[in-house]
């Protein structure tokens, strides 16, 4: 799982920057040093720590977070997380919409608006998925203007793949394609 090491890595350095201490209970990695370097050990930081992570990094710039290109971009990288193997199930289109509604920052949104927009991008996935994938990559890279809704985009579609525990690597090639269209390193996010 080094993945998820390296983004605990950098989730403990973000953390640390942000003055705060790990959320692990442990001492690791708590010294107060922003990229003090990976503690090795894999110890004492989940999955969803880590979505926990990236919630709260969300929540840190929700209040810039009010963009149409953001939320068009969001929805689209939702989408393609959903699809990325190549089916959504009705009941797994449900759960990411449950997810994206209760979204604290996806907030600054009315709800009908983000279920609107993701249904469109999986429903045009389903019935074509090149042509569906490439219409939401052009979404999402109209996010790329402003670095932080871009990072923002991509933290929410992490958000969202991880909810369910497990991080496909179907779905972490749909956040890979995401980067590339927005100019964003993937290995900033582990992927």
């Amino acid at each position: 799982m080094a993945m998820w090491d390296k983004i605990k890595d950098q989730a403990k350095t973000f953390q640390q920057s942000q003055g705060t201490r790990g959320a692990t209970g442990t001492g690791h990695g708590s010294q107060g040093y922003p990229g003090s370097g990976p503690s090795g050990s894999s110890s004492g930081g989940s999955k969803a720590q880590l979505i926990g992570m990236f919630k709260s990094q969300l929540a840190s710039v929700k209040t810039e977070l009010k963009s149409g290109a953001y939320r068009d971009a969001s929805m689209a990288l939702c989408a393609l997380v959903a699809a990325a193997d190549g089916q959504v199930e009705p009941a797994e289109r449900q759960r990411v919409e449950e997810l994206i509604v209760s979204n604290e920052v996806l907030q600054n949104f009315p709800a009908d608006q983000l279920r609107q927009r993701f249904n469109q991008h999986v429903d045009r996935l389903l019935a074509n998925f090149e042509q569906g994938r490439s219409e939401a990559l052009q979404v999402i890279a109209k996010a790329a203007k402003k670095p932080a809704e871009a990072r923002a985009v991509i933290q929410t579609g992490m958000v969202v793949a991880g909810a369910d525990g497990v991080f496909e690597a179907s779905e972490q090639q749909a956040i890979r394609e995401a980067c590339t269209a927005l100019g964003i390193s993937p290995s900033e996010f582990g992927v």
